[in-house]
């Protein structure tokens, strides 16, 4: 894209303004069009002084895999960049969700939106990750614009399920939680938003932790909503999780959502520190929600008889509040996303830290060119967005935004008697492919309908790690550990005595996955 403005004439200016309501004569928005021409010399200035310390793209190779290297449809780019031989991650292969910027490889986000986009700097946890001597593999297949819970939107195809190839690896994170399950990668990032970290972790049958919102920087991710945004890790065991989170925590200066103190603690350490008196709040809401599935139900209660058996001390909780936190979310979601995804493309405005305008630009330019190519369930959700939006002007978001420290100060409530919380990750498990997608409405139906337990410590911000609690008809089931804020390493003991205690989680019996 060029970076300079081209002058506006009358008519942009005199449509501009009818569009405010301004009631100027076309007489009268002459007198204007000279300060508002001078006014935007200051554009031209700022890309000029943009485009002169502007990074160049590095040259690293990448290709689009064939199908039969691609069984799960789970990569949409492989490469193999690695920088250093040595650190905690040498010889550990990562694969990188596609909202998150490699430099010099193609991010698409899941959409033809983004199609040809090639980010410039690597994302803030991708830099640390191969400073640390891991491999980036490749980018994983997200749904589009990731604003989907399945694995039926991207424009790449659906993402397939290890256990079952019929059914949905769920989402947004389809990919990562596919290629981690198979063995083709050790760990992967995923995105947080609603739940996309724990989702395809659950229904892959690994472990997603879901960071407490600002530990890690969100730097070069392709934003949704900030108060929503998050980026974590995704393996098969809760160490390769906390070593992971211990190289991508910590602050990099750049995202206003960390917190100026922000001090990591030592995740690999804390799994030694053992569990044995730590209470666990079992959240009756958490269980037999309209949408829950029985077996789900009683695969995570059966689970609970481990955590008791490692010496941690279960009881049930209730927290009301927890219902209607989906709810909540559905407008932050919805009416956020709207301003700052789509109207604000993507980045949004007014929040100090550092910006992509290359993908800015490339993505307004797109999406303004052809809306068809937004998903239905994205939408779906702009259509209401826009809708309350255009209607009460930010009321009902401001209202849910208000709503939030009460939500997080029921969990609070529960953490003054409780280590952690538990509860099913998800309350159904992966459905057929083909059933959701075979038609719109089924489509719609199938991309949202799994958040109820996810999405309400997005918007609180809690860490939340989702562990396999089992099986149920062959099938994976999660369970959902929640801790206090910046408490990870609290979350991720309970996890790794869990998984002690079950003797390791199983894993999908697949052929010969091809690893780059």
């Amino acid at each position: 894209m060029s970076p300079s403005l081209p002058p506006p004439d009358h008519a942009a200016l005199s449509t501009l303004a009818a569009g405010y309501g301004f009631g100027l004569s076309d007489a009268e928005l002459a007198e204007y069009m000279p300060f508002v021409t001078g006014l935007l010399d200051s554009w031209a200035s700022v890309a000029a002084l943009h485009e002169a310390e502007a990074p160049a793209a590095p040259r690293r190779s990448w290709s689009r895999p064939s199908v039969e290297n691609n069984p799960f449809n789970a990569w949409c780019v492989t490469t193999s960049i690695t920088e250093s031989a040595e650190g905690p991650l040498a010889g550990r292969k990562v694969a990188i969700k596609d909202n998150t910027a490699v430099a010099g490889v193609p991010l698409a986000n899941g959409s033809d939106l983004l199609e040809g986009y090639v980010p410039t700097v690597d994302a803030a946890v991708v830099r640390r990750l191969l400073e640390a001597g891991a491999t980036v593999a490749g980018k994983a297949v997200c749904e589009n614009l990731c604003f989907s819970g399945a694995s039926i939107t991207a424009a790449t195809g659906p993402v397939a399920n290890p256990w079952d190839t019929a059914r949905s690896a769920g989402g947004s994170s389809g990919g990562s939680g596919a290629l981690v399950a198979a063995g083709a990668v050790d760990m992967a990032v995923g995105g947080d938003q609603g739940g996309s970290i724990r989702i395809p972790a659950s229904t892959c049958g690994i472990v997603g932790h879901k960071p407490t919102w600002g530990l890690v920087p969100y730097t070069g991710g392709f934003p949704i909503e900030a108060t929503l945004d998050h980026l974590g890790p995704m393996a098969r065991t809760v160490a390769d999780t906390a070593l992971m989170l211990k190289v991508i925590a910590g602050r990099d200066g750049l995202d206003p959502r960390q917190p100026a103190d922000l001090v990591p603690d030592d995740y690999v350490a804390a799994l030694d520190q053992g569990v044995t008196g730590l209470r666990v709040g079992v959240v009756r809401e958490g269980f037999g929600r309209p949408e829950s599935e029985r077996i789900v139900d009683d695969t995570v209660r059966q689970a609970l008889t481990a955590l008791s058996d490692a010496g941690l001390v279960v009881s049930e909780v209730s927290v009301p509040m927890h219902r209607p936190g989906k709810q909540i979310w559905d407008v932050i979601a919805a009416e956020g996303a709207t301003s700052q995804m789509i109207d604000t493309y993507g980045y949004g405005l007014n929040w100090k830290g550092l910006y992509d305008p290359e993908v800015m630009e490339y993505y307004g330019h797109r999406r303004h060119a052809d809306g068809s190519k937004f998903s239905p369930s994205a939408k779906m959700v702009l259509l209401a967005g826009k809708y309350g939006l255009s209607t009460t002007y930010g009321r009902h978001y401001a209202m849910a935004r208000n709503l939030v420290p009460r939500l997080a100060a029921a969990y609070d409530a529960a953490f003054a008697e409780f280590d952690v919380l538990v509860m099913p990750t998800l309350p159904m498990r992966p459905k057929l492919l083909a059933e959701s997608m075979a038609t719109t409405v089924s489509e719609l139906a199938a991309c949202l309908e799994m958040l109820g337990n996810t999405a309400p410590f997005d918007a609180t911000g809690h860490p939340a790690c989702t562990v396999p609690a089992g099986l149920a008809e062959g099938l994976p089931v999660g369970m959902m550990i929640v801790g206090r804020q910046f408490e990870d390493a609290t979350v991720l003991r309970v996890a790794h005595a869990f998984e002690q205690a079950v003797s390791g989680f199983p894993s999908p019996v697949v052929e010969a996955v091809p690893t780059v």
